[in-house]
């Protein structure tokens, strides 16, 4: 299995959105014509059907779900994880208060059992379970829920993303957006209220984020010390959820294992205790290239089905017992980010970006012009080998009324890139096939991703060649993938980087990707101010379609919102892979859905 970069918004269990692989790149374009609207209008409906005509077996207890995968945690504190392969793995320890549905993709109640909201909508009181209790034995009670939101996503000592998601924004007196918190205190032992100062559309989802347990980590948010507890060398059993599968063994570089929770809470529909399987092991291989030859061997069970890879194991199907099932296109996207932070190192007193490439990054003329040296269709055919679609806009079309089609584009053509940069008169002028600026700078820069990622690395080197094809100097570098998360949240040490950011059914998730003030802003962080006139009226639209409860108008203002994405290009977008997961035939209560394949708690073996 494998992730894209997740910068993890709220954490969306992993047993709800199950197995959407990292490349998430994968369906047989034998069958349809990639081109056709329709194409993804067809797959959305059967999985919507599957969706319909779904119902739960009683299973049986026993055996292991094995997957490949190269992501590896970062660390064990989800808090504070800014990456896939972290929050994949905590996914199985930690729950929320509702969590969501892998047949609708709508919330559902999880470790609270129901709720009521005021007429007026800002009022929310939660009724907890009685049954669940911690994996120390510890019970879970509404103190656990008041303590994590106000001793830790509130807590600005603590750098956890999620805290966008909870910042609520209000117009004062003067007409200037203020952050405003929520209100969460627990009335008893097993309710909690939560007061917000402003409606939000997908209150409900939001509250899938992890609860953390008091018992456990108030001390350290005491402390002072919550930011080094639970990291990568802490020892697994010291890592307290609620979730159905436990940290058994971490082995850095080889495995994650898991072991059954025999004290979840939740049964099936004959009184069981869920879950029935009694482990998942995740094998950590070095590429994309090991987690094929994992499944072929018979090693894993499930496989995220690369475009190249399709052809060769869709006629095997039959004969090794698996299936390949069609999931539509991917929630996320892959794209090409150029660093525009006007921010000061405060160590060296040094700009993080120097004035000549500021001057370079800054200039819509010079992103569009790479955006034109982008060749879909060659990352189409030569890297997902037909199963893709071109992405213009940052809502995928996966999410329905929510993606806008109707955003500029900008077709591969290099003729245009050139015109654009000569134009701004940054030409070639001492003739050594590189472009100078204006100034006389010659125009080159770093253009890194992470290593192990082959299909990310493949995508790289494409838009590599369109930009040193347009004549502009590019360092191309593959490094480690905690380095370069590290560059992009701490260090801003680099120039251009190829990422993916993780998706979901709501635009909202990504508040904290797209509003200027918010951490993982990728190419103008933290910022106190909105840097230019597009960002402020981004966060306008990001703030009000939170806050607007009628859809078709929710609808709209992200479409406008991609509008203006696509007009000033922060990020040029790739391609939407298209989704294709190889399961063997050996579990039950599956279907492939457009929001997962099973629910790990009731998944089990048939073999």
């Amino acid at each position: 299995m494998r992730r894209l970069f997740g910068i993890s918004l709220l954490l969306i269990a992993v047993w709800a959105l199950a197995f959407t692989t990292g490349c998430d790149d994968d369906i047989p374009a034998t069958s349809v014509d990639i081109d056709s609207p329709a194409a993804d209008e067809d797959v959305v409906a059967q999985l919507g059907a599957n969706a319909d005509e779904f119902e739960y077996e009683v299973g049986e207890y026993g055996g292991t779900l094995t997957f490949a995968t190269i992501s590896e945690p970062l660390t064990f504190n989800l808090a504070l994880s800014n990456d896939a392969g972290s929050s994949g793995v905590l996914g199985y320890l930690f729950e929320g208060l509702t969590d969501i549905s892998w047949l609708s993709g709508e919330p559902q109640p999880n470790l609270a059992e129901s709720w009521d909201v005021s007429a007026d909508g800002l009022t929310w009181t939660f009724y907890l379970r009685r049954d669940v209790v911690w994996h120390d034995g510890e019970p879970f009670t509404a103190a656990d829920v008041e303590f994590t939101f106000n001793e830790i996503i509130y807590n600005e000592d603590i750098p956890t993303s999620t805290r966008a998601t909870f910042n609520f924004r209000l117009l004062d007196e003067d007409g200037n957006w203020q952050q405003v918190p929520m209100t969460v205190t627990a009335i008893d032992d097993y309710t909690v209220q939560f007061v917000l100062p402003v409606s939000f559309a997908p209150f409900l989802r939001s509250m899938a984020t992890a609860i953390y347990p008091q018992h456990t980590l108030q001390t350290y948010v005491d402390a002072g010390t919550f930011n080094e507890v639970w990291d990568i060398s802490t020892d697994p059993s010291e890592i307290v959820g609620t979730g159905p599968f436990l940290i058994d063994q971490y082995v850095a570089g080889e495995r994650v294992a898991f072991r059954r929770n025999p004290d979840y809470w939740m049964t099936d529909a004959d009184g069981n205790r869920l879950p029935y399987l009694d482990r998942i092991v995740q094998v950590i291989v070095p590429d994309l290239e090991s987690e094929l030859e994992a499944f072929r061997s018979g090693l894993a069970d499930i496989h995220g089905v690369l475009g190249h890879e399709f052809a060769e194991l869709e006629p095997l199907a039959d004969d090794e017992n698996f299936t390949i099932h069609r999931r539509g296109p991917t929630f996320g996207s892959t794209f090409v980010t150029f660093n525009q932070n006007q921010g000061i190192d405060p160590e060296s007193g040094a700009a993080f970006v120097s004035e000549e490439k500021f001057y370079w990054f800054s200039n819509l003329a010079f992103r569009r012009a790479v955006a034109h040296a982008v060749d879909k269709d060659a990352i189409i055919e030569q890297v997902q080998h037909g199963l893709g679609y071109p992405q213009w806009s940052p809502i995928s079309p996966a999410t329905g009324g929510f993606h806008n089609s109707d955003v500029a584009t900008y077709e591969y053509d290099l003729e245009q890139a050139n015109a654009l940069l000569d134009d701004l008169g940054w030409t070639d002028r001492d003739n050594d096939g590189f472009r100078e600026d204006d100034r006389g700078n010659e125009i080159a820069f770093t253009l890194a991703t992470n290593q192990g990622n082959t299909v990310r690395e493949q995508v790289t080197g494409i838009i590599h060649q369109g930009m040193t094809e347009s004549g502009l100097n590019v360092d191309l570098q593959v490094i480690d993938f905690g380095e370069l998360v590290g560059q992009l949240t701490t260090s801003y040490d680099w120039d251009a980087i190829v990422i993916g950011f993780t998706g979901g059914p709501d635009p909202y998730s990504a508040i904290v990707l797209w509003h200027s003030s918010e951490s993982l802003h990728l190419w103008y962080p933290n910022q106190s101010e909105p840097a230019t006139a597009w960002e402020a009226e981004l966060d306008d639209l990001y703030v009000r379609a939170s806050q607007e409860l009628d859809r078709e108008l929710r609808f709209a203002m992200y479409h406008q919102a991609q509008e203006i994405v696509a007009e000033n290009l922060p990020l040029i977008y790739t391609t939407h892979p298209e989704r294709l997961n190889a399961v063997r035939n050996v579990f039950g209560n599956t279907t492939a859905t457009l929001y997962g394949l099973w629910d790990i708690r009731y998944l089990y073996r048939t073999d």
